[in-house]
């Protein structure tokens, strides 16, 4: 029938459990393939030469907590101090040290990036009706909200801007700046925040769409019982039939 059929909980988040695993293992996959492109292991393994260096002249060990570092006695908090100072006027180590964290980012942004260009756009593209693996394996499809099949440009935003930039990379740099030290405790409500905001979204819209279901103005249907219009005309000429056949059962 032509009523939005939409998915259930369950199949959704089976689905969306499924093509998460796989985006990881694909993201992974493209993150090492791109560290080899850019020769990561090469400055990481400098890096680490440097610090042992350090460590070795200093008698010091720099992967301490803060719980270790306050048990220290005050000569080897000194050495510790001192090693450290060192450190960060030393420019051949603050050169390696910046080009490892910016190829992290590079293979982490685009290793994430192809992950889903190839299963959230390419994939649905050839499967059509917008599935994904695990959308497939449900019987789940993912249509615009008029019931009309999703295009490519549409398909497109749905997945760059609303899955890649707003629900992943996102989270993922402010989990960068948490882990080292730049938001602390406001990055940890921001990403609270973000979690909630997907969570009353998905429990209280008309359709339960996410933020890329909002943003893309599409619906996630059970492909068994959904009708879906390959254009805007053939969805016109089903509402003229409808409406001429409701009209000739009305008596006179």
């Amino acid at each position: 029938m032509f009523d939005l059929q939409k998915a259930s909980v369950w199949k959704r988040a089976s689905a969306y459990l499924l093509d998460w695993i796989l985006l990881g293992i694909l993201a992974v996959g493209f993150a090492f393939f791109i560290s080899y492109l850019v020769g990561y292991d090469g400055y990481s393994e400098r890096l680490q030469e440097y610090y042992s260096a350090y460590e070795t002249d200093y008698g010091i060990t720099f992967s301490i907590t803060e719980e270790e570092y306050g048990a220290l006695t005050a000569e080897e908090r000194q050495r510790y101090d001192d090693a450290y100072a060192a450190i960060q006027t030393d420019t051949g180590v603050m050169e390696t040290f910046a080009t490892v964290m910016r190829l992290s980012v590079l293979m982490v942004t685009f290793g994430v990036l192809f992950a889903y260009l190839m299963l959230e756009f390419l994939v649905p593209l050839l499967f059509r009706n917008g599935q994904t693996i695990g959308k497939k394996v449900f019987g789940l499809a993912v249509i615009r909200r008029d019931g009309v099949r999703l295009k490519p440009l549409l398909l497109l935003v749905r997945t760059l801007l609303g899955k890649y930039t707003i629900e992943t990379m996102i989270p993922i740099f402010i989990g960068f700046l948490i882990f080292f030290g730049g938001l602390g405790i406001l990055g940890l409500i921001v990403l609270g925040g973000m979690l909630l905001l997907q969570i009353i979204l998905l429990v209280r819209t008309e359709n339960n769409s996410a933020i890329h279901d909002l943003l893309a103005q599409t619906v996630v249907v059970d492909m068994e019982s959904q009708m879906i219009f390959d254009s805007e005309q053939e969805l016109l000429a089903y509402k003229e039939q409808a409406q001429a056949e409701r009209a000739a059962r009305q008596p006179y």
